[in-house]
């Protein structure tokens, strides 16, 4: 039963006032109806039907729920309202109430949309952020949900762009997408200045009303724009809410129980990191055990012990996925009191960690683990590049050199594997102390890397076993082999090289090694190897194993980063449970008490590992967007130069090129190749001229012009170096009507549309 506290009524005729009665059945953990109020507040005969009447109103109102046996506060939300989705949680929409002004000023109320299911013509479209829906409000548990009724045009939809100025003074936003050539004029300006970057949004259906300035960012070729730029174009949570950032302080404060964790301190183990690493998550170390092989530990950061589920860190830890990384900052999926500090495993200081213990035998094979929760202290945190030159230099330390001597057995196993083989360069962006760009360079890849990959990829494999021993849930890190459609497309690209990919046998990863060894011209060696990765699948998080086939792998999970993805916090939650590694409840009651898995994910890990799968490539799109920002950038002061390129993508308007040791990427218009007509040849990948017979292929190396590097979208075009009779120059990007002439359509000029201004309007009079 619900223990009912007196309440003292200070309203007319001893009667609660509207906010007593709002308030108490707020408070209420059980339906509060006319009885229980009535009891709370002493009321007694006449007052009991006056208090009846002011439900009665308060319900029409849609102050409360109108059920005569129970009322449940919605919080000034209608029974039939139009709602905003605001976020995407676990792929199910959050909104608020399109338009909400209290006369208090409280902040609006969420809502979890329940979306209509069907099949065929009754099928809808998923809700995305911004949508507006007509919906039937109603209250289930302790939460608002809503029942979409009908889904209503999006009323407004934000361009991000830099305000600038035509030769009549008029304001235009250039917008910052690349794939978007045409500024939009500005009607509103909303008190920004000319170079600002700034977030837009139509002031009506109308697309001749333009655009109102809603947000002014900034000095978009600022440093740390560009990532900024990223950020708000994909809309990324970079702001944690007060309540996630002061039960992160409260849970970074919690003591650790070193009865109930196994002491691994004296062990010297080490943590090798990129040089700009921001934290670390994970450490190794290793000793031969006697016989041939080793004893292993991989230790990753014990996230789940201060991030437990359902506490208002794990809400925006899900919101977001996963860390976003640009070369200016980072977007970590918890806040720093926790990602940069007593989460990292520092050099020196106690930690709670993870502990995967492994046995690798004489031939490199896991022939065992385990898996506790541990103290660590980590003896030193070593860059990938000192790494390597200590043990190239032969001064390393007994625990380094044992390190090596471990991974060359995974390395002998792992060539039995034999995993998908792809040397793809990766840019590296490297900014001074302004946050300028110092250099742009491709990353070195070293042994030391390839260490590191290996012990992370056993202990990944470890824990997907080690719950499958347990029937435990797992998300599984699931690479699916290629699709016969990206297969058939291979094969016929192949045979235009004179080679054969016959599919009527088992595609695996060595088959494609072999294809590749086989190579020996390095131009075609590059062709063939960008020809193969366009043929994978993309890698996704899932519930039901179907393998990793770029890694040769049965069973895989992601355990070893749990600071910055939430799939490997999963894991960590779900051993937690299959082995009982649960700790003391911690002292402090705004903590939840538990560190394993809760039952919402338990029962829908597909829900969950879909929304993460997604956030995983909105912050790929981000990261990668924000590098080529960088290239341009780079590469602004040089246009005009001629560079060696490598075409990388053929397409009906034109070649992708990318500049040979730096990767930056561009295209280059197919006007830009001549007057004549050219052909695409899509199953060769080539561009055929029509007169000449010229062919423009995947893998050619061009000397090209670079013709425009927009640091604001990223963008780079390229053109001949000595261009063909009638073939046309780079159009600058951005252009106003103003800036331009009539076009010409077909072989007549292509003056304003509408009515002409010499013809009178015929309409009836009013």
């Amino acid at each position: 039963m619900m223990a009912i506290r007196k309440q003292t009524p200070n309203g007319p005729d001893g009667l609660p006032t509207r906010e007593q009665v709002l308030a108490f059945i707020s408070e209420s953990e059980e339906p509060a109806g006319k009885r229980e109020i009535s009891k709370a507040f002493g009321l007694k005969g006449t007052e009991k039907i006056a208090l009846k009447a002011l439900l009665k109103d308060m319900a029409e109102e849609g102050l409360i729920d109108g059920n005569r046996s129970a009322f449940h506060r919605l919080g000034g939300v209608p029974r039939v309202t139009v709602l905003r989705v605001l976020e995407i949680e676990d792929g199910q929409p959050l909104a608020i109430p399109d338009t909400w002004q209290p006369d208090d000023g409280a902040p609006p109320p969420r809502l979890r949309i329940i979306e209509p299911r069907g099949k065929g013509k009754a099928a809808q479209a998923a809700l995305k952020v911004g949508d507006r829906v007509l919906a039937r409000t109603e209250e289930a548990g302790r939460g608002l949900i809503a029942h979409v009724m009908k889904k209503l045009p999006t009323r407004t939809e934000q361009v991000l762009g830099v305000v600038e100025f035509d030769g009549a003074g008029k304001p235009w936003l250039a917008p910052v997408d690349k794939r978007v050539r045409n500024a939009v004029q500005i009607a509103d300006l909303g008190g920004a200045a000319e170079g600002q970057l700034v977030l837009g949004e139509p002031v009506s259906k109308s697309p001749r009303a333009g655009l109102k300035v809603t947000e002014v960012l900034g000095d978009p070729l600022a440093p740390r724009a560009f990532s900024l730029i990223a950020i708000h174009k994909h809309g990324i949570p970079f702001v944690f809410p007060q309540d996630a950032q002061d039960e992160a302080a409260l849970a970074a404060k919690m003591a650790l129980s070193e009865g109930a964790r196994e002491d691994l301190r004296d062990l010297p183990i080490v943590a090798i990191d990129p040089t700009d690493a921001r934290d670390h998550d994970d450490a190794i170390w290793a000793e031969p055990d006697g016989v041939g092989g080793f004893r292993a530990v991989v230790a990753i950061a014990d996230v789940s012990f201060y991030v437990r589920p359902g506490g208002a860190v794990d809400r925006e830890a899900r919101k977001r996925g996963n860390s976003v990384y640009f070369p200016d900052r980072v977007v970590p999926m918890l806040p720093h009191v926790l990602s940069s500090d007593v989460c990292s495993l520092k050099v020196g200081a106690d930690r709670a960690a993870m502990a995967c213990h492994l046995t690798i035998d004489a031939e490199g094979r896991i022939t065992g683990w385990r898996f506790t929760r541990a103290l660590v202290r980590i003896a030193e945190v070593i860059a990938y590049e000192e790494a390597q030159r200590r043990i190239d230099a032969r001064v390393a330390a007994p625990h380094l050199q044992n390190l090596w001597a471990a991974w060359r057995l995974l390395e002998k196993a792992r060539g039995q594997r034999d995993p998908l083989e792809l040397e793809l360069p990766e840019r590296r962006v490297v900014l001074d102390e302004k946050g300028k760009i110092a250099e742009i360079a491709l990353r070195e890849r070293l042994d030391a890397h390839r260490v590191v990959e290996d012990f992370m990829i056993a202990a990944n494999v470890a824990a997907a076993k080690a719950l499958e021993a347990k029937v435990a849930p797992v998300v599984y890190r699931i690479h699916e082999p290629p699709s016969r459609e990206k297969l058939v497309a291979l094969k016929d690209y192949l045979a235009t090289f004179g080679r054969k990919l016959a599919l009527g046998q088992v595609i695996t990863p060595g088959l494609f090694n072999r294809m590749l060894k086989d190579v020996t011209d390095e131009a075609e060696k590059a062709l063939v190897m960008e020809a193969v990765l366009r043929s994978q699948t993309q890698a996704y998080y899932g519930p039901r194993n179907a393998g990793h086939f770029g890694l040769a792998l049965g069973s895989y999970a992601h355990f070893t980063s749990p600071i910055r993805r939430y799939s490997d916090l999963l894991v960590h939650r779900a051993l937690v449970d299959a082995y009982h590694l649960e700790q003391p409840r911690p002292e402090a009651r705004e903590i939840p008490g538990t560190s394993g898995l809760s039952d919402r994910d338990r029962s829908d890990l597909a829900r969950i590992s879909d929304a993460i799968s997604k956030a995983e490539r909105r912050a790929m799109e981000a990261e990668r967007e924000t590098i080529d920002r960088y290239v341009a950038a780079w590469l602004a002061g040089r246009v005009g130069e001629v560079f060696d390129t490598r075409v990388t993508g053929v397409q009906k308007f034109g070649l992708f090129a990318t500049i040979i040791g730096l990767g930056g990427d561009g295209l280059v218009p197919i006007s830009t190749l001549g007057a004549e007509r050219f052909a695409h040849d899509e199953k060769r990948q080539v561009l055929v001229g029509e007169e000449t017979g010229e062919e423009f292929a995947m893998g050619m190396i061009l000397k090209l012009r670079l013709a425009e590097a927009n640091p604001l979208t990223g963008a780079l075009k390229f053109e001949p170096v000595d261009l063909p009779e009638g073939a046309g120059r780079i159009e600058p990007r951005g252009g106003r009507p103003a800036d331009r002439g009539p076009k010409r359509a077909g072989g007549f000029m292509q003056g304003p549309r509408g009515r002409p201004r010499n013809i009178r309007h015929q309409g009836r009079k009013r």
